[in-house]
């Protein structure tokens, strides 16, 4: 087993990494939660007929009295009315402080069942059981919990860290191309920002069987840049904002698809590509470095270019929670494999969008 520990003062838990890891949720759960009786298990329509039963007996031979709370699959299902129904049905299934939350499945019950964790009973414990490739490597570390607003994307949430993550890579087995490719723009993105080894590693391995082969050590390895990044930057003030890198494009073109059209993952591949050519424009980035990035990208089914208008770039960049006033700070790479936070005007990033034909 693969373990990494988040070792954030107060609030120190571990990421385990295993196959077969699913089988042995209860008695990982009960060794971090001795003295919880109930677990709320939130899931979704796509993940409960695959794991749901199997976690649920499992808590249960461990003593704890669990129930499962599944949610329509899909973005749209991170909103407040859900969050609110998940608060009632809490409580009426009589969780406690002692308690906890368990959250089965991708980034949207992750994050959802993250924030009604941090704020039902005003915080009770969560664990965090990831079933795709990019909750594995992205959403469920690092405690980041929100929903969406019809304002924008995460615009409500907290910074609320589980009691323990749960990684078991042969879930992934159960996603479609699709959405394991959609995970790889978040694994690429650690490549880029901080191992240039990593990036390579992995431009070597571009089809869905042969990163299989190397799963475990990928998904260490992505958690374990990630790890160090949130222990320098709890509350994403500083270094942490590197982890953003093509998301503030990125989540402009996800705005644009209404979040159903391009998913998040897809939406980053993209937005990594226009900041790396932005980087370009701005003497910051080497030339050559997005072919690089956009060639790979390719490889692996990914976008390396999304179209949006100026409306819809100016509400997502005014939205963006790296936005200070009237300036904006953009994530860009000043080598592969090493980013660097580049502050400007919000209108001069809209004036180089244009230039290099990002708005049609």
């Amino acid at each position: 087993m693969k373990t990494l520990t988040v070792a954030l003062p107060g609030r120190e838990y571990d990421i385990l990494i295993e196959r077969g890891l699913l089988a042995q949720t209860g008695q990982r759960v009960r060794a971090v939660l001795p003295k919880a009786a109930k677990l709320a298990v939130v899931t979704d329509s796509n993940v409960e007929p695959l794991y749901g039963k199997h976690v649920l007996d499992s808590l249960t031979a461990a003593g704890f009295e669990a129930e499962l709370f599944p949610i329509p699959a899909g973005e749209e299902s991170k909103n407040p009315s859900q969050l609110a129904r998940l608060w009632e049905g809490f409580m009426n299934f009589g969780l406690t402080r002692t308690d906890g939350v368990v959250a089965l499945g991708g980034g949207v019950v992750g994050d959802l069942a993250g924030f009604a964790a941090a704020t039902v009973l005003r915080g009770v414990a969560l664990v965090q059981i990831p079933t795709t490739l990019l909750a594995q490597v992205d959403s469920s570390v690092g405690g980041k919990v929100a929903v969406d607003l019809k304002a924008g994307k995460n615009l409500a949430g907290a910074f609320y860290q589980p009691k323990l993550v749960l990684m078991d890579p042969d879930v992934l087995n159960t996603l479609n191309l699709p959405r394991f490719m959609d995970g790889m723009a978040e694994v690429i993105k650690y490549g880029c920002i901080w191992d240039a080894e990593f990036f390579d590693f992995l431009t070597a391995r571009l089809s869905r069987e042969s990163l299989m082969a190397d799963i475990e050590h990928i998904l260490y390895t992505s958690c374990d840049i990630k790890c160090k990044v949130v222990i320098e930057d709890e509350l994403d003030t500083g270094l942490r904002m590197i982890l953003n890198f093509g998301h503030t494009l990125g989540h402009a073109y996800e705005l644009t698809g209404h979040y159903v059209e391009w998913s998040h993952g897809e939406a980053v591949a993209a937005g990594m590509c226009a900041a790396a050519k932005l980087g370009v424009s701005l003497g910051t980035t080497p030339p050559e470095l997005p072919g690089r990035l956009e060639d790979a990208l390719a490889s692996l089914g990914l976008p390396t270019l999304i179209h949006c208008t100026a409306e819809e770039y100016a509400a997502a960049i005014g939205l963006d929670k790296k936005g200070a006033g009237s300036d904006i700070t953009l994530i860009l790479l000043d080598q592969m494999g090493h980013a660097v936070p580049h502050k400007m005007p919000k209108a001069r990033l809209m004036r180089l969008l244009n230039s290099f034909n990002q708005v049609p």
